[in-house]
């Protein structure tokens, strides 16, 4: 469904499955992220199957904005790019569970502490064994 098409100088374009991805991986529906980025679902649609392979650079950074990654993941084009992995969905779910109990970004400092605390015991704990 998703090929990936190459332009006349061998480079891979890649925009549409990377949004498409992205976008499964984040839950959104088509539907949603069209709305929330304000492009038409059908035009989104065109992007995601590289029947539009050039979407404008505004285009592309409000689909960016929506999905919260950098505008670089989108457009990645090389294997090398590949390498950048977006976050579990667990974690994002989390992340968003954070934000609904009123957990402010200063607080979540605790938790970074006792992530290195827990990461420190299982050094230990490996040591001893």
């Amino acid at each position: 469904m998703h090929e990936i098409l190459e332009d006349k100088n061998g480079v891979c374009l890649m925009i549409g499955r990377n949004i498409y991805e992205i976008r499964m991986k984040k839950g959104f529906t088509l539907s949603e992220l069209a709305e929330r980025a304000g492009i038409s679902k059908s035009y989104l649609s065109n992007i995601e199957r590289n029947l539009n392979q050039n979407p404008s650079i505004q285009v592309i950074r409000k689909i960016a904005q929506v999905l919260d990654v950098d505008l670089k993941i989108l457009i990645k084009t090389g294997p090398n790019d590949e390498e950048q992995q977006l976050p579990d969905k667990e974690w994002i779910d989390l992340a968003n569970e954070f934000k609904k109990s009123g957990i402010e970004k200063n607080q979540i400092q605790e938790f970074k502490q006792l992530i290195e605390f827990i990461k420190w015991q299982n050094q230990n704990m490996d040591t001893k064994k």
